[in-house]
């Protein structure tokens, strides 16, 4: 009986250590995934992108929302999370090396504590989201005056409607041909 017991404190001790309330406000991942879902009117073209950007920019804003920016929120009792144009931010990647990220006027600039820095920038001319690094430029995606989206799936340039097909097409284009239906 003792036994059942002490299983029984053990387990709410640690219901008590999880469900505290303090896990903070996923305010980073919030603002990206409101972003991502509003940057157009198009569900369509939200979700074609959010395609090509969720794996990578979802996957390091629930990172450092959840490890970094959480527990400065909790224990300073804000969130350093702003969309203020020149202030930078620390960060840890993934890879446990620190990051300074500066809000520009048309994007973000991330540097690395090596130096080398990445520059993500909407191009307003061309409606287009570039990523330059090593001072080489790469498009991201574009957004077409068709409607369509154009974005550059394992080095090649692939054109998706802003509909349930170009949805389709760009998840398996990301894929590789495979796609898993979730429900």
């Amino acid at each position: 009986m003792k036994r059942l017991n002490l299983k029984v404190a053990a387990l709410l001790l640690m219901g008590s250590v999880v469900y505290s309330s303090c896990i903070g406000s996923f305010a980073l991942f919030n603002k990206y995934a409101k972003w991502q879902r509003t940057m157009t009117g198009n569900k369509y073209v939200n979700g074609i992108v959010g395609i090509f950007l969720q794996p990578i920019v979802g996957v390091i804003c629930l990172f450092v929302d959840g490890l970094i920016i959480n527990t400065i929120e909790f224990w300073s009792g804000s969130n350093p999370v702003q969309a203020n144009i020149g202030k930078t931010q620390q960060v840890v990647g993934s890879d446990g090396r620190a990051y300074a990220v500066t809000t520009l006027e048309d994007g973000y600039e991330v540097k690395a504590s090596t130096g080398e820095v990445t520059l993500f920038k909407h191009v307003a001319e061309t409606d287009a989201w570039t990523v330059t690094q090593n001072g080489q430029t790469k498009e991201l995606f574009r957004y077409n005056a068709d409607g369509t989206i154009t974005a550059s799936v394992r080095g090649q340039d692939m054109t998706f409607t802003a509909d349930q097909q170009g949805l389709y097409q760009a998840r398996m284009a990301a894929g590789g041909g495979l796609f898993f239906a979730v429900d």
